[in-house]
């Protein structure tokens, strides 16, 4: 397995981390459902253009991103997920859909949904469909800095 940018960047920091392998995966269910870990303990990384700048948020993979309480948060004008051909030339290093939730190695900002804090751990893509690295939730805060809000709702919440 090569090493990414992340697993680099975590050893350099000398953060513990654990790599979880799996079958080539494109969607957050599969990822889980192949690397046996649950669906809710995931985090995946969304893209998002508040106005004109990029700006990930990373939430369980359960969750949808509430837009409007990130535009309120940030006092941007407009919220809008980001498409691919938005944020596809910012990760040269990353398979689409695979960005981990490092915005400080790619130049953004980096918004994590409440939720995530509460966990001791927290598992997301290594810029990789067939790899996850799980890291500890303080780990992670240390070396981001995410701002941390309620960002997310279940869908059923429509």
């Amino acid at each position: 397995m090569q090493l990414t940018r992340v697993h680099n960047f975590l050893h350099q920091q000398h953060v513990p981390f654990e790599v979880i392998g799996h079958d080539r995966a494109s969607t957050a269910q599969e990822t889980a459902a192949n690397a046996h870990i649950q669906y809710d303990l995931l985090a995946k990384t969304v893209m998002v253009k508040l106005d004109d700048e990029l700006v990930m948020v990373v939430l369980p993979a359960t969750r949808r991103v509430h837009l409007g309480r990130l535009r309120d948060l940030t006092s941007a004008r407009r919220a809008k997920l980001a498409t691919e051909a938005e944020f596809r030339s910012h990760f040269p290093d990353c398979e689409v859909g695979a960005m981990p939730p490092f915005g400080n190695l790619y130049g953004m900002d980096v918004f994590v949904d409440e939720s995530l804090a509460m966990e001791e751990d927290m598992t997301f893509n290594d810029g990789t469909h067939t790899h996850l690295v799980r890291v500890p939730f303080e780990e992670f805060e240390r070396l981001v800095d995410p701002i941390i809000a309620n960002l997310s709702y279940s869908g059923q919440d429509d």
